[in-house]
This record gives C-alpha cells, structure tokens and sequence, in this order.
C-alpha cells in the first residue's frame, strides 16, 4: 500500500500531538532468525486528546553488537499504509556519507512526493550514543507520555 502524500505540516502536527503510551510496561521480544538476530519492544500509543489519532513505537537492539540499534515512531491512519514518522538509529553501519555515526531519519514531505521511503533521508546527531539516549530524544522530540528513558551522559571525549 503507498503512503498518502503528507505536507511537512501534517509531519509537524503528527511529532508535536501529545500521546500517551498504553502499554508502558511491554515485554522484549527475540528475533533470533532475523539476520542479525535481535532484541524488540513494541509499544502502542494514542493522541492524548485524539485517541483516534494512533502511533506504534519500538526499539530494537542487536545482542551482540552495542552500537547497532535503533528505535522510531509511526503513525498508523485509518485504512492507510503505516507513515514512519522517524528512526534513531546507532553508530554500526554506513548509510550514504554518513558512516557509522548515530544518526536520525525523519519522514520528509519531498520523500513521499518522490516515491522514495518516507524516512530515507537522515543527518547525523550528537545527542545519544546508546538505545536508551536514543529512546529519550524520541520521546522528547515526540511528546510521548507514560515511558521513560534517560538521555546519555555527555561523553568525556569530544
């Protein structure tokens, strides 16, 4: 199913709409037949003043590899094909001129437009450099309430 065209200003409006989780104590799952084989936590989320409005959010971490992780949110319309809103992803592979930096994907009007991943653009980040810092952006940057997660510590070293 193709995503619907989104403006940057419904973008806008789906990051900033306060939601509340409502399966905050969601258990990890294993993936091991996945290559690479992983660890997942899936949560749920609805708009705070529009439970119509609902979103899935998950973080994912590779076992045996620290810096490959990653966790996102999307918005789930109606009758549509799920819009992946963002992804934080960690520092374990190259993606364009970005190699192996923590970086983030955000879903961009002029993506879909293009047919191209709604999320295939990303920058690189200095604000988290773990899945837990990387969970704390999100939640921040995304108003979501009944989840928590502590920001990195800045690191010693520049």
């Amino acid at each position: 199913m193709n995503v619907r065209l989104y403006t940057e200003a419904d973008i806008a409006l789906l990051r900033s709409m306060p939601k509340r989780v409502s399966n905050p104590r969601a258990q990890w799952s294993e993936k091991p037949r996945a290559r690479p084989s992983y660890r997942r936590r899936n949560y749920r989320a609805v708009g705070r003043r529009d439970e119509t409005a609902r979103f899935s959010v998950y973080r994912r971490q590779n076992p045996t590899d620290d810096n490959d992780f990653s966790c996102g949110i999307a918005y789930l319309p109606p009758g549509g094909a799920a819009l992946t809103l963002t992804r934080y992803n960690g520092p374990s592979h190259v993606h364009g001129d970005i190699a192996y930096r923590p970086h983030i994907h955000r879903a961009t009007e002029d993506a879909i437009a293009a047919g191209r991943k709604p999320e295939s653009d990303a920058e690189v980040t200095d604000r988290y450099r773990t899945l837990e810092g990387a969970l704390a952006c999100l939640v921040g940057d995304f108003a979501l309430s009944r989840i928590a997660a502590l920001l990195d510590e800045p690191g010693l070293f520049p």
